[in-house]
């Protein structure tokens, strides 16, 4: 067995909160006194173009939010929105502890505007090296592509790089192109799935 020399992370849910999730979506739902299910069906229309970097922030406000008047301003929303973002220190705090033992990437779906706000708010690149990001990519998760992509930007073996993740389909999909894989349900649980695998 190779020994891991990349670890590859997702963001929301497992170094950070999820960013615009459906949690996410449905505070901001409730706050602003949206219909919802008016809403959902617009951000469902346009969720794939807006995290694979097809369209900004401002256009996919334009097509969820403001296609009709608004009580509230773009930016009070805009600003919600990347308020949601919060980090999870102990993960953090980890990954942090692996940086220049291992090459640190994520492999993350995320629009653009999010992304860098993550990016910088939160000091992820003190800790990982690169961000394949679906925004920078053109590609979201669980599609095989992006995880070709990531192991052909880092040239390394699939089965020398680890991917951690909170969802089973994102895990699946790293898994099946040949990546050792963690599922984190928690921090307690990644490190011990992690030192079997030899990280530590």
């Amino acid at each position: 067995m190779k020994p891991i020399r990349t670890l590859f992370w997702d963001v929301g849910g497992v170094l950070l909160t999820n960013a615009w999730d459906h949690e996410e979506r449905d505070r901001a739902v409730e706050k602003f006194q949206l219909q919802k299910a008016d809403f959902e069906a617009r951000h469902k229309d346009a969720v794939s173009a807006f995290e694979e970097g097809n369209i900004t922030l401002d256009q996919y406000l334009d097509r969820t939010i403001f296609y009709q008047p608004q009580k509230f301003g773009r930016e009070e929303f805009k600003n919600y929105m990347f308020s949601l973002s919060k980090p999870r220190p102990e993960v953090l705090e980890f990954s942090r502890s692996l940086a220049g033992k291992y090459l640190m990437a994520t492999i993350n779906n995320e629009s653009r505007e999010m992304n860098e706000y993550r990016i910088k708010q939160f000091g992820l690149s003190q800790i990982v090296d690169l961000f394949v990001s679906s925004c920078y990519v053109g590609m979201r998760k669980p599609d095989a592509k992006i995880y070709r992509v990531a192991l052909d930007l880092i040239q390394k073996a699939p089965d020398e790089c680890c991917f951690i993740d909170d969802r089973p389909v994102n895990i699946d999909a790293a898994a099946k192109v040949g990546m050792r894989t963690v599922l984190m349900p928690d921090l307690a649980q990644l490190k011990k799935d992690l030192q079997v695998l030899g990280v530590s």
